[in-house]
């Protein structure tokens, strides 16, 4: 799970924002956890103690991104060390997905054992891109990734049919500004009165 910004468009850390009481980091980790992963992997990298101290008491490992001011591309090498010795598929999420739950993770799983190229990932208009399950040989081009950039690139050139698709509008929407915030909020996704909650 990547966990390591700023956002610095935001304004406050939307990690901690809340659903029902639990944060969005929170939230993410546990439904990664309960998706039935081996290992559940939270790269952090801005705020670092206040994050680890929002999943507490998760089955997570959480993991220090040196690099996160480099962006996204610099989180998924980060995770891709610290699953060095897995060769299994990888499923990618954010934690600014505020509509996200546990039945679009068991979509995406389900979707990629039926895939010939055993991936899945969610539209976003016409690109794809997280929440997303990775095969390993894909998973393994992580490496190779720069600047703000994830897998979009590389799942776009994969077969026609090689991936299987997750149309979730409701997942389009993440919160990078304030008036995101707003929309989410309206939408019920995250609670409305978030003054309470630490560094927010």
């Amino acid at each position: 799970m990547l966990a390591a910004g700023a956002s610095r468009r935001l304004g406050r850390p939307k990690q901690l924002l809340t659903r029902d009481g639990e944060t969005l980091l929170h939230r993410a980790a546990r439904l990664a956890a309960a998706s039935g992963a081996l290992r559940s992997v939270v790269v952090l990298g801005a705020r670092r103690e206040a994050m680890q101290a929002a999943v507490a008491g998760l089955d997570v490992e959480c993991v220090f991104n040196p690099d996160w001011e480099q962006g996204l591309s610099s989180s998924l090498r980060a995770a891709a060390r610290a699953l060095e010795d897995f060769d299994g598929p990888v499923l990618v999420l954010g934690c600014d997905q505020p509509a996200l739950d546990g039945a679009h993770l068991s979509a995406l799983i389900a979707g990629a054992s039926w895939s010939p190229g055993a991936c899945a990932a969610t539209v976003h208009g016409g690109a794809l891109g997280i929440p997303a399950l990775i095969p390993a040989a894909l998973w393994r081009q992580s490496t190779g990734l720069d600047g703000d950039r994830g897998f979009g690139a590389a799942l776009a050139r994969q077969l026609p049919g090689a991936v299987w698709r997750l149309q979730a509008p409701e997942l389009e929407w993440d919160l990078d500004t304030p008036a995101d915030v707003a929309v989410a909020i309206e939408r019920g996704w995250i609670d409305a009165d978030q003054a309470a909650v630490p560094g927010v």
